[in-house]
């Protein structure tokens, strides 16, 4: 009947703005451009260009490579949880993470155990770190104190919104 069908299009909508407005846990989300897509026999490498010479390298497997439609010039997002963000600030520091994203320390919040450490990167976009207080006071970290966020790329998460 038509009442129906009005019913199967109202619950077609609701389906649709819940998929528009997913919420994650992941503090750190990056939207940009994929600028590279490398396919290897399993996992891809994936290459998100955040603007202003950021980049972003995400280690995704071919399945999600082809569910998302990766491809250079599609919009897509990284999502990367807080704790898995280290920093330093050698700016030299030879290490296996393919991500080395550099600003300017913009906000600590100092708790008990961790502290969360906002960077201020060069794209004006703001990364959160959750390191030990311990770290916090090795590493001299304060407001206006340069420091690299480094992240494996098997840690970031790709997304897209269709």
């Amino acid at each position: 009947t038509g009442s129906q069908a009005g019913l199967d299009d109202l619950e077609g909508l609701n389906d649709l703005l819940r998929a528009i407005t997913v919420r994650t846990s992941a503090r750190n989300e990056l939207w940009g451009t994929v600028k590279i897509v490398r396919k290897g026999a399993v996992n891809s490498d994936v290459v998100l260009d955040a603007g202003d010479g950021v980049e972003v390298f995400a280690s995704i497997t071919n399945e999600a490579v082809e569910e998302l439609d990766l491809r250079p010039g599609r919009t897509a997002f990284a999502l990367i949880k807080a704790s898995f963000v280290m920093l330093t600030t050698d700016q030299n520091l030879h290490v296996s993470a393919r991500n080395r994203l550099c600003g300017l320390v913009s906000q600590v919040t100092v708790g008990a155990v961790n502290s969360e450490v906002k960077v201020r990167l060069a794209c004006g976009r703001t990364l959160a770190a959750i390191i030990t207080n311990e770290a916090l006071h090795e590493l001299a970290l304060r407001e206006g104190s340069p420091c690299c966020a480094l992240v494996k790329a098997s840690h970031v998460l790709v997304g897209v919104n269709d």
